[in-house]
């Protein structure tokens, strides 16, 4: 097993590989903004940026002429924008730009991407959030009401998605699908997520007064148990009862925008989506329909306060502090029975030696009668540096993201690793994401191991005894007479896409994967994972994305496995989804 940092030293200089494999063709600038852009940009987190750029100018109408009820005024809207990029809605000539005149131009548009600016998370789009930027059918429909006015006049907008996703499977059994995400279940049609933000965006292109913010969003549909946070909202639904459909809110925080530190300060204050990642839980925010592998098995939410300083218009600093990541600020002083010790004091049976006599073991993990519900519920800290160039052709992203003793927790992961974008021509693309992480003394499960007794015996926050599904897993150690041992994973994902039209991107997507103590999927092993998906707009309000993935398991049989009964018969160690999806925005 090699070091991490020598592993994430070598996703590094592949990252910089990519952009010197073609230095030709910088980025052309983008054309000016007709109108918002439909989708959130960036992260899950983020505001959407204004579209830079479309086919043509699409044909202005009235505001009036989309009628006035609220139900005929919202489908008359749907209906203007269908087979364009943008808005068709006419824009205030006097309006102020939406963007700071000096910033980089915006390196994609937004159809056909899932963003128009390179992502990063923690902070709204500094130098190019407008308040009450986002293209919503809603809002439109409102416009004319009482309440669509008062909202409005506070910059407060309300949209959403509805997203309905299938897929067809080389896979079988229940849950088989897995560790591939979001498409757990095998040749199934789901609602994966129906979602509601009620937002304030702060505004981050001016530069002459203090502004605010905040986010309040609610997520329902198979794809809750991927925003999971122990001891927020889930717990029963998936935990104890493995429900299909559940509902998570994964935003809920507060922001100051300061303009006069610097180019800006951001603060953001609440339950956010953790930092890094190419990808995000939120369905418009990705090039495909399904997840990597990558990305799946990240951290996903942090609840704290994340500061994020544009030191110039090219550089920007982050630093955080959160409780851990993916558990409740009260599991830092929760506690729950330690039943293995409670049982069986320190002595704890898990097999027999060649005599026929009973083994014993003592619970040197947590030796207690009571441990804490979240061992990883600890004050946690977040660093990034984020640097793109003048013509954004070029953007690296590098973070520590939530480091504290590292412990084996809900999702306590040391996430230390980078994403990296470069645009090869006006419609084509990369983005990179390499990291490396870490969780020490996590229990060794392997079959025999004194720690699969302890485990097995109520002896750990996370035996089935308190999660019978969907638990964190434990290791499969080098060592099978460990009690416990570090697990590692170390990753490089790539999504190349090309822009054959305005409203369509094609992606593909290549992966490795190397779960070294197979801890995140479940199997020790390493996957190579290659898929191609078709981004298709029919406005900005509708697309859909199918695809087609191989994944391929080298060490292990990880697929057509059932964790949640524990059938693994029929486990294979290759998988051919087709899936695809659509989302309707309002």
């Amino acid at each position: 097993m090699g070091h991490p940092m020598n592993k994430l030293t070598a996703g590094l200089l592949a990252g910089a590989a990519l952009c010197l494999s073609n230095p030709a063709h910088a980025a052309s600038p983008s054309s000016p903004a007709t109108a918002d852009a439909a989708n959130p940009a960036g992260s899950a987190d983020q505001t959407p940026a204004p579209a830079t750029s479309a086919p043509a100018a699409p044909a202005t109408i009235k505001d009036s002429s989309l009628g006035t009820s609220v139900i005929g005024r919202f489908f008359n809207y749907q209906a203007a924008e269908w087979g364009k990029a943008a808005s068709p809605l006419e824009t205030d000539p006097n309006a102020p730009p939406s963007r700071r005149p000096d910033w980089a131009p915006a390196p994609v548009t937004a159809p056909p991407y899932p963003f128009t600016e390179w992502p990063y998370g923690g902070s709204e789009l500094m130098g190019l959030t407008r308040p009450s930027s986002v293209d919503s059918p809603l809002m439109v429909a409102l416009a004319d009401t009482g309440l669509g006015k008062a909202m409005a006049s506070s910059h407060i907008q309300v949209y959403g998605w509805v997203d309905v996703g299938g897929n067809l499977s080389t896979s079988n059994v229940h849950q088989g699908n897995q560790p591939a995400a979001y498409a757990y279940a095998p040749n199934t049609v789901t609602l994966d997520q129906a979602v509601l933000y009620i937002e304030r965006t702060p505004d981050t292109v001016q530069s002459d007064h203090v502004d605010w913010g905040f986010r309040v969003s609610g997520i329902y549909g198979s794809n809750y148990r991927y925003t999971a946070s122990r001891g927020f909202l889930v717990d029963r639904g998936l935990f104890q009862k493995n429900k299909i459909n559940g509902y998570d809110m994964p935003m809920i925080y507060a922001e100051l925008f300061v303009p006069k530190i610097a180019q800006g300060l951001l603060i953001r204050v609440g339950r956010y989506i953790s930092l890094p990642d190419i990808e995000a839980q939120l369905a418009p925010n990705n090039y495909m329909y399904t997840h990597s592998l990558t990305y799946t098995f990240d951290n996903y939410t942090n609840e704290g306060i994340q500061l994020t300083l544009a030191a110039t218009k090219n550089l920007f600093l982050q630093l955080g502090v959160s409780m851990g990541s993916d558990t409740a600020l009260w599991n830092s002083n929760k506690k729950l029975p330690n039943i293995a010790v409670q049982t069986y004091g320190q002595s704890i049976p898990y097999g027999t030696d060649a005599s026929g006599h009973t083994l014993y073991t003592a619970d040197t993990l947590f030796p207690n009668a009571t441990f804490k519900t979240d061992p990883g519920a600890v004050p946690s800290l977040t660093a990034c540096v984020r640097y793109q160039t003048d013509s954004a052709r070029d953007n690296i992203y590098l973070c520590a993201d939530a480091i504290n003793s590292g412990t084996w927790g809900y999702n306590n992961l040391q996430w230390f690793g980078m994403t990296y974008y470069h645009k090869f021509t006006s419609n084509t693309h990369v983005s990179f994401e390499s990291y490396t992480l870490y969780q020490k003394h996590v229990v060794n499960i392997d079959a025999g191991s004194p720690g699969a007794a302890i485990y097995a015996a109520g002896g750990t926050p996370f035996s089935p005894q308190f999660y019978p599904f969907n638990g964190p897993g434990g290791a499969y150690c080098a060592d099978p007479s460990a009690v416990s041992c570090t697990a590692h994973v170390f990753t490089a994902l790539a999504y190349w896409n090309w822009e054959p039209t305005p409203m369509d991107n094609l992606s593909l997507r290549t992966e490795y994967y190397n779960d070294e103590e197979g801890q995140r999927t479940g199997t020790k092993t390493r996957y190579y994972e290659v898929g191609i998906g078709w981004q298709h707009w029919f406005s900005p309000q509708i697309e859909v994305r199918p695809e087609v993935t191989y994944y391929r398991s080298i060490d292990g049989a990880a697929f057509n496995n059932d964790f949640s009964t524990g059938n693994t018969a029929f486990a294979k160690n290759h998988q051919l989804l087709a899936a695809g999806d659509i989302i309707i925005h309002f």
